[in-house]
């Protein structure tokens, strides 16, 4: 009878398990999807539709987001804080139709980002990053001071597309390092001509392709895992519940053997 509850127990406990998972994976994949669709009707121009679609985020995200995929409190502020940028440039009558892209863009990847261990979409931006801080090395080696400031805009505003996926992907100090450096290359502009202007901007392009080099090719489904994992705990606990019976059983065998002889 024992026996039977224990795995009544584990077979209720991996049910109940596997529906948490289910319903949190489906509502990360329903709000991945309006994630996309409000990015590609930003592209089209349509901005009202688009803010549609991530207020519908906002509110699904409220209710479910959170406690189903157990966010942390920085994923939590980096996620709220992407989608209220990408909100905003939906409805502002300045920005120009590159930059509201470009902040939906960071909404998407950052929503990405929550969801997938392998492979995130950020890591489709290592071409265009690589490429757009190498025209600011070029244009410090020729030393041309309005080509300089035209590629680090431009680098700096590609950067911060992906910036909130960092966040969610990377620890805080590797994102601060980083972080600190550009800061420190957009502040003192002026000196870009310095020799040692060129060793840090080396040591930017290092840090640079160092966050696209740690991809990870297993695809396996982490649940998946989990699954073998509980089962084959299972099957241990069941083999040494039986051992133990048969222990039991051959101990009072040779016990009443013994009386017998007596």
């Amino acid at each position: 009878m024992k026996f039977r509850i224990i795995i009544l127990l584990f077979a209720c406990t991996i049910f109940f398990s596997h529906s948490v998972m289910a319903k949190s994976q489906s509502t990360m994949k329903e709000l991945n999807h309006l994630a996309d669709e409000a990015l590609q009707l930003t592209k089209f121009g349509r901005f009202e539709e688009a803010k549609n679609l991530l207020e519908q985020f906002g509110e699904l995200f409220a209710k479910q987001g959170p406690s189903s995929n157990t966010l942390t409190m920085d994923e939590l502020r980096v996620v709220t804080a992407v989608h209220h940028e990408a909100l905003n440039s939906l409805t502002s009558m300045t920005l120009s139709h590159e930059d509201r892209v470009k902040r939906v863009t960071a909404f998407r990847l950052a929503t990405d980002a929550i969801s997938s261990q392998y492979q995130p979409l950020w890591f489709g931006m290592e071409d265009t990053i690589i490429g757009s801080f190498q025209n600011v090395k070029n244009a410090a080696l020729e030393g041309d001071t309005v080509l300089y400031n035209e590629a680090l805009n431009d680098f700096l505003a590609t950067y911060a597309i992906i910036q909130p996926s960092l966040k969610i992907d990377l620890s805080v100090e590797e994102v601060q390092k980083l972080d600190s450096r550009i800061t420190y290359i957009d502040r003192y502009r002026s000196s870009f001509a310095d020799q040692t202007w060129l060793k840090e901007l080396e040591q930017i392009e290092k840090e640079l392709k160092s966050l696209f080099s740690g991809i990870n090719d297993d695809n396996t489904d982490p649940s998946i895992w989990w699954v073998i994992m509980m089962t084959g705990g299972i099957i241990v606990t069941t083999l040494s519940y039986v051992s133990w019976r048969q222990y039991r059983g051959e101990k009072k065998f040779k016990k009443s053997s013994k009386k017998r002889r007596i």
